[in-house]
């Protein structure tokens, strides 16, 4: 009889810790089934449009603070009028390194973006002008409409007319970042001389 009791015991053990075995193994692996800080897994996430208490004004959505800069975000100072302009010609210069990789870019930057307009060779006749819309000035041969030959154009006025536009050109800041913009000047610079 006792031996019986043991071997029951013995038997309800093993299933009890088989049992546990596979309803752990279940579980996620990384887990340890301790839950220190349950408000950081199970938080209330709040849509910016919905009222939240946590905040004085009771929004979700706020304000950045001042003085603020978002990350990956390049400041240009140089504001959108000639004076900007012109002085964004003197004192900005490229940031990127002239390497045929960063050429190659360029190349292909502009075809994506400016060659609508431009044309592949920079001549002010791209498919847009070939349906009737009033062509920009050749890069190499035109006289820019702010003064000057195009093909005179400097690293910082090309970075402030991609940034800004100009005339019937938009601003491309939010098609072309910083970076892609300094490739496209690269190339630029290559069709000035064509």
């Amino acid at each position: 009889m006792l031996a019986m009791n043991k071997i029951k015991i013995i038997g309800t053990l093993v299933m009890i810790i088989a049992a546990s075995i596979v309803v752990t193994s279940c579980k996620d692996k990384r887990s340890t089934g301790w839950e220190y800080a349950p408000n950081m897994y199970e938080h209330t996430a709040y849509d910016p449009d919905q009222k939240n208490s946590q905040f004085k004004d009771g929004k979700t959505a706020q304000v950045p603070p001042a003085g603020t800069i978002p990350v990956g975000f390049t400041k240009f100072d140089y504001p959108n009028t000639k004076e900007g302009y012109e002085l964004a010609s003197v004192e900005v210069k490229t940031v990127i390194a002239q390497t045929q990789a960063n050429y190659a870019d360029g190349k292909l930057l502009f075809a994506h973006y400016c060659s609508p307009c431009h044309g592949l060779s920079g001549q002010g006749d791209g498919l847009v002008v070939q349906h009737g819309y009033p062509p920009p000035p050749s890069y190499s041969k035109g006289q820019s409409s702010r003064g000057g030959a195009m093909k005179d154009l400097t690293d910082g006025k090309i970075y402030h007319t991609i940034t800004y536009g100009v005339n019937a050109m938009g601003s491309y800041a939010s098609q072309l970042n910083p970076e892609e913009r300094w490739k496209v000047i690269m190339y630029v610079h290559h069709l000035q001389t064509l």
